[in-house]
C-alpha cells in the first residue's frame, strides 16, 4: 500500500480496535496521532510500544464529542506536522438496554460520542483536507448498524446514521479529492468479547459462516486500504469485516 499523506488521526485510539488501526498504520510510515479522552497512560504506553517498533507517534488528549476541543486537536496537528492527510472516526461507546427501558440520554449519549464525534471529525477533515485537495476519511460503524441488533437500538442508530453521513460526505468531498468511507466490524476478538465464556463466544461462531471471531488486525488492515492510495477510486462505500455475518 502507498500513501500520498504522511500523518493520520485515529479518535479513540488508546485501545482495542483503534489502538490496533494506530499500530499497523504506523508500520505502513504514517505518523499516526492518538487520541485519547481519558487514561492517558494507555495513550503514552501505545505510542511507546509504536515507537519501539521504529514508527512515528504522538499522543493527543481532547473529547471528541466537543466541538471546540475536536477543533483545537486538529489546529495542533497542522500547527505541529502542516497538515492532515488521514482521520479515522473510532471513538465510540455502548450502553445496551431493551428499548422499552431505554432513558432519552442513554439513547442520546451514544449517538453523541459515536456519532456526533464522526460528523465532527468528518466536516473539520473535509475544511482541511480541501485546501490540499486531497485526504481520506474512515468511519469505524459496525455490522449492528446494517442489520439492527435487539438491545441496541442507540449503538444501530448511530452506526447506522454513520455509513449514511458518510455517503453524504463522500458527495461533497469527490470535487475535492476527499473520499470517505465505512469499516463495519463484526464479531472482534477483543478486551470486551474476551469476557464472554468460551461456550458463548462458540455459539456465536455458530452463526459465522467463517466459524471464529474477527482479529482487531483484521478490521486495521482494511482501514489500512481505504485510505492508501490503493483505494483512490473509492469513495462512499462500507467494507465489511465480519467473517460473512452478514452478506
Amino acid at each position: 500500500m502507498n500513501f500520498t499523506g504522511k500523518n493520520v488521526l485515529v479518535t479513540g485510539a488508546s485501545r482495542g480496535i483503534g489502538a490496533q488501526i494506530a499500530k499497523v498504520l504506523a508500520t505502513k510510515g504514517l505518523k499516526v496521532w492518538i487520541n485519547y479522552r481519558s487514561k492517558p497512560e494507555i495513550a503514552d504506553a501505545l505510542q511507546a510500544e509504536i515507537e519501539a517498533a521504529g514508527g512515528k507517534a504522538a499522543v493527543i488528549k481532547f473529547d471528541a464529542t466537543d466541538e471546540d476541543e475536536y477543533i483545537k486537536g486538529i489546529n495542533l496537528i497542522i500547527d505541529t506536522d502542516g497538515e492532515l492527510s488521514y482521520l479515522v472516526n473510532n471513538a465510540g461507546i455502548t450502553n445496551d438496554k431493551l428499548a422499552l427501558r431505554m432513558k432519552t440520554d442513554e439513547f442520546k449519549s451514544v449517538v453523541d460520542t459515536n456519532l456526533l464525534s464522526a460528523f465532527i471529525g468528518s466536516r473539520e477533515a473535509l475544511k482541511v483536507m480541501s485546501k490540499k485537495r486531497f485526504g481520506a476519511v474512515v468511519s469505524i460503524a459496525s455490522i449492528v448498524g446494517e442489520m439492527g441488533n435487539a438491545g441496541q437500538v442507540n449503538y444501530s442508530a448511530s452506526k447506522g446514521g454513520m455509513i449514511a453521513m458518510s455517503k453524504s460526505f463522500a458527495k461533497e468531498g469527490a470535487s475535492r479529492n476527499v473520499r470517505f468511507n465505512c469499516v463495519t466490524p463484526g464479531f472482534i476478538a477483543t478486551d470486551m468479547t474476551d469476557a464472554l465464556s468460551d461456550e458463548v463466544k462458540a455459539n456465536y461462531a455458530k452463526n459465522i459462516p467463517l466459524a471464529r471471531f474477527g482479529e482487531a488486525s483484521e478490521v486495521a488492515e482494511a482501514v489500512a486500504f481505504l485510505l492508501s492510495d490503493s483505494a483512490s477510486y473509492i469513495t462512499g462505500e462500507t467494507l465489511k469485516v465480519n467473517g460473512g455475518l452478514y452478506m
